[in-house]
């Protein structure tokens, strides 16, 4: 089993795509593999791309426990955030990430831009991280897992799911807590609670600027 050690048997007729197991000591991770492969050496680097518009304390979790497990870690915030009602810039959001990781040494904050199969090759990644909160997540990032492999065979995807605490919450659900002015600090970490606050603000000033 590709990059998955744990004591789920294998069955000897059928080679599952996708299964749960342990992963470095870590319960609940899955991988998607292309081949199996018998005690094979977890790769030193993994990317973990993403918006992050804004980081919420799903994502920290998820990067946390990565970085217990391998050896860096490079966190992709995407140039360009396409997703609607965007909140943070790109300088601003790689900013928000730096200060909320900077507790993890082996952390590396990075933009990207282009594809993300072309980002891992550039920077010598196999693996990619990507978070699973609930059901409604695994049909869009199975497909994405398995068109990156068409793109690039030699990437994996690693899945990991969040605590259940921080199973609901979501980049979007901030973003619109924060456009009503709401509390979102039980989301987010607190240097990215001190943005939104900020963000919040100059909001309100900007519209009472424009009020005739």
């Amino acid at each position: 089993m590709a990059f998955v050690r744990g004591s789920i048997p294998e069955t000897p007729s059928r080679f599952n795509p996708l299964r749960r197991g342990v992963f470095g000591g870590v319960p609940g991770a899955v991988v998607v593999e292309s081949a199996p492969v018998v005690n094979a050496k977890p790769p030193s680097l993994i990317v973990y791309p993403g918006s992050f518009d804004p980081l919420t304390l799903g994502h920290l979790d998820l990067l946390e426990r990565a970085s217990g497990i391998f050896d860096r870690v490079i966190l992709a915030v995407a140039a360009g955030s396409w997703k609607p009602g965007a909140l943070f810039s790109c300088a601003e959001r790689v900013e928000m990430a730096r200060e909320a990781a900077h507790a993890l040494g082996n952390v590396e904050v990075r933009v990207m831009e282009g594809m993300l199969v072309d980002f891992c090759h550039a920077v010598g990644a196999r693996v990619v991280l990507r978070g699973l909160r609930a059901y409604s997540d695994f049909e869009y990032e199975f497909q994405m897992a398995l068109t990156n492999r068409k793109l690039a065979p030699d990437i994996e995807t690693f899945f990991l799911m969040p605590r259940e605490d921080h199973s609901y919450v979501s980049s979007s659900i901030v973003r619109e807590i924060a456009s009503y002015a709401g509390d979102t600090s039980r989301f987010v970490p607190p240097e990215v609670q001190r943005h939104i606050e900020r963000k919040v603000v100059l909001t309100r000033l900007e519209g009472k600027g424009r009020a005739p």
